[in-house]
């Protein structure tokens, strides 16, 4: 059995040396898999991403413990900007687009560490409006003019203008109107189907998440709960009850519960 694109093992996450924010999480992500990270908010999703894409460090966050490898290489002493390079690339939640910058550069701007001849940064920009033709329409506009799904459409662009093997998407549906949410996952699904791209993606909304997924894992308070293939978690009625809370599924009109004690996540 071939080993897993990322493994992930007895991870855990310490804030400021003293809160403890992830326990014990092991997962794995295979080649040409999609996976599913569930969990309501705080649960520890977005410190796991942080940590396997290493801008952790940014927010005062530290691995005291676990492994993370990346195709079969310990990613312990690389900075993000060495795992980009290496095919790990990060949509963080909330979009973070250049809000001065128009859709066409901030998705240039994923190209950088590339180092592109202008030949390909033109065929990668063409494929990117191929994905998402709304932003070929929109290229020429101020991101910070641009609607909510289209700043998440070009975030995504912009992650994949740096030709990722292994995508990480944090929350893509938050904010979103549903009928968006429904496109992105489609095109995330359509993407890891042609491509064959790797997907790792950290959700709150479980009925869409496993729709597309392969498989999934469940946190609660920083913890592996629950884990099993995306047909399996949909045949179960608990999931959204008592690890998600309620509401969770409408992604268009979610909105962050009050974090808890203790969990900076």
């Amino acid at each position: 059995m071939a080993a897993p694109l990322l493994d992930v093992r007895d991870l855990e996450i310490l804030y400021d040396k003293a809160i403890l924010a992830v326990r014990d999480v092991t997962l794995s992500v295979s080649a040409g898999e999609i996976v599913a990270l569930l969990g309501a908010n705080g649960a520890g999703k977005s410190t796991t991403l942080k940590a396997i894409s290493g801008v952790l460090v940014a927010e005062r966050g530290e691995r005291t413990h676990g492994t993370i490898a990346f195709d079969g290489v310990s990613t312990a002493k690389a900075g993000a900007a060495d795992l980009v390079e290496r095919g790990v690339v990060h949509v963080l939640e909330g979009r973070h687009c250049f809000p001065h910058l128009t859709v066409e550069e901030n998705l240039v701007t994923g190209a950088i560490a590339r180092r592109s001849k202008r030949s390909e940064l033109r065929n990668d920009l063409d494929r990117i409006y191929t994905y998402f033709p709304k932003l070929r329409d929109k290229r020429a506009l101020t991101a910070a003019l641009a609607s909510g799904g289209e700043q998440q459409m070009t975030a995504i662009g912009r992650a994949l203008m740096a030709r990722p093997r292994l995508l990480l998407l944090d929350e893509p549906t938050m904010g979103i109107a549903p009928i968006v949410a429904r496109e992105i996952f489609a095109f995330l699904a359509r993407l890891n189907a042609e491509a064959g791209l790797s997907i790792l993606v950290a959700e709150q909304s479980s009925a869409l998440a496993l729709r597309y997924a392969h498989r999934a894992y469940v946190l609660e308070t920083g913890r592996v709960v629950l884990t099993g293939t995306a047909a399996e978690l949909r045949e179960r009625d608990d999931i959204q009850h008592f690890y998600l809370g309620s509401g969770a599924d409408d992604p268009g009109t979610r909105r962050k519960r009050p974090l808890p004690v203790g969990n900076p996540v």
